[in-house]
């Protein structure tokens, strides 16, 4: 199992803060949490909390911080025999890892995003480009637009697993690993729908791009064109 502290610099007073935060997230509503309260459980001031975050939220975005160094310093070895979808697969078990110290408060931080759907898209910007960092650990690409599509699509199956595992009480966290499984096969349909798509659509790309260029040479040569001269007055040489 990871352990999240070693992402946490000694003496890291945002990492006492999001500590504070999820420990009083597991004995209360999110939104019953003011910003005094986690000075007092942290024990840190409020001029400090002002210099660290903006507002509770933001602890929550340096949770996720926490989580992906938590994840990324560790070493994946890179095996050959090894496919993208078993490495994800290992990637995404050792995030679910990193995140259990804080399960009990990630619960009730799950049921505010429900109630709260503009906070919810906000945390989802913060997984998409963590999730990001994950596939890189796994050695997938991200980019372009069909990276784009395959990271929300991952982003949409992470909450269905995270909602699987914050009630899987089993040591072996047996649930929690076939809904990761379920999600990453279904997964690797939405992927190859993704670059059959794309692939059928670079040609009308290609296409486009053609006729962008043919038309901004055609305006040159126009803007190029010599200006007419002026009609000469009759015995004008």
């Amino acid at each position: 199992m990871s352990d999240t502290s070693q992402a946490k610099p000694k003496g890291d007073t945002r990492g006492k803060f999001v500590d504070a935060l999820l420990e009083l997230c597991a004995e209360r509503r999110f939104e019953d949490i003011a910003i005094r309260d986690i000075c007092a459980r942290s024990g840190v001031s409020l001029r400090e909390f002002r210099e660290a975050f903006p507002s509770k939220g933001a602890v929550l975005a340096s949770l996720n911080r926490i989580i992906d160094r938590a994840v990324l310093d560790q070493k994946f070895e890179d095996s050959a025999r090894d496919s993208h979808r078993d490495r994800l697969f290992d990637v995404l078990m050792r995030r679910l890892d990193a995140m259990a110290p804080y399960k009990a408060g990630l619960r009730e931080v799950v049921a505010w995003l429900r109630r709260d759907p503009v906070a919810a898209v906000r945390i989802n910007r913060q997984i998409v480009n963590s999730l990001r960092f994950m596939l890189e650990a796994a050695g997938i690409e991200s980019e372009g637009a069909a990276g784009a599509i395959i990271l929300q699509g991952l982003a949409l199956a992470w909450s269905r697993v995270v909602a699987v595992w914050l009630d899987d009480a089993d040591a072996g966290l047996s649930r929690t690993m076939a809904a990761l499984d379920s999600e990453l096969t279904r997964g690797e349909t939405l992927v190859r729908g993704v670059e059959q798509l794309e692939w059928l659509a670079s040609p009308f790309k290609t296409l486009a791009r053609t006729a962008l260029e043919a038309g901004a040479r055609f305006s040159e040569r126009g803007s190029a064109r010599p200006e007419p001269e002026p009609a000469r007055a009759a015995g004008e040489f």
